[in-house]
């Protein structure tokens, strides 16, 4: 497989000779108002510049997965740019049908035991924050890739680390973990994706996986750099298990 980092939670996986597209936010640079009540409110979303073209990015894609509708997955630019009669994967069916209502005509709903071109694709849990917070957050989804010519990879979503991500670890044996590692917040209600410690405890449920932290650095709420998490990682003796790419990197897995 070959995982591309574009921005945020955007990447492209090529995956058993198919390519999919996560999570497109695909926006120029400073599009969108900052996230209020949280750090940097003089900085507009996205914070940075897509690493290449719209064009190139969507270039011979099969399939899109959208875990949630937040803007910073899911964006005007991405409804725009994508062809109306992709397939299109969202996390249940008031996704789909808002979806649908921006005009795509081809949207499933992921189910644990969904079939893409000979692809497993199994619709995972999420909790996108804790506590109260989850109130205002929402439902996402993440989802593990199986085929018999690739190795397992579990695309965790905007989660935390919590005991339905352990039980993923557990059930599917993931070789190749995505998870966002950003560590975004707001003033209150603490952390609504990942953050460094949560990306060790990934790595000790599965330690002979690589994890491959994204949704760093791109939106006004990030609250863990790429630098603080290679340091930590440096510092637990994982760095051989945790990428961190920059926009615009790749890996051949």
């Amino acid at each position: 497989m070959n995982i591309h980092q574009i921005r945020n939670a955007t990447i492209v996986v090529e995956y058993a000779g198919k390519k999919i597209l996560i999570d497109p936010m695909l926006a120029e640079k400073g599009t969108y108002p900052s996230f209020p009540n949280s750090p940097r409110l003089d900085q507009h979303n996205p914070l940075v510049s897509l690493p290449t073209s719209i064009d190139n990015i969507i270039q011979n894609i099969d399939a899109v997965i959208v875990t949630h509708l937040h803007l910073d997955h899911w964006d005007d630019a991405a409804k725009e740019a994508l062809p109306k009669d992709i397939k299109l994967f969202s996390q249940n069916e008031e996704d789909a049908a808002e979806i649908r209502n921006a005009g795509f005509l081809n949207v499933e709903v992921l189910k644990e035991d969904t079939i893409f071109e000979g692809i497993q694709l199994f619709k995972t849990k999420g909790e996108h924050g804790r506590g109260e917070i989850l109130k205002m957050t929402g439902l996402v989804c993440g989802v593990v890739f199986k085929h018999s010519t690739e190795k397992t990879l579990y695309v965790a979503g905007d989660t935390v680390w919590y005991d339905a991500v352990q039980e993923v670890i557990d059930t599917h044996k993931p070789e190749i973990i995505v998870v966002n590692a950003g560590d975004n917040q707001f003033f209150e209600g603490g952390s609504l994706v990942m953050g460094k410690d949560d990306v060790y405890e990934v790595h000790k449920a599965a330690p002979e996986a690589k994890i491959i932290a994204v949704h760093m650095e791109a939106v006004n709420h990030w609250a863990l750099s790429r630098e603080e998490l290679k340091n930590f990682a440096n510092e637990k003796g994982i760095s051989s298990n945790v990428l961190v790419p920059n926009d615009g990197e790749s890996y051949l897995l």
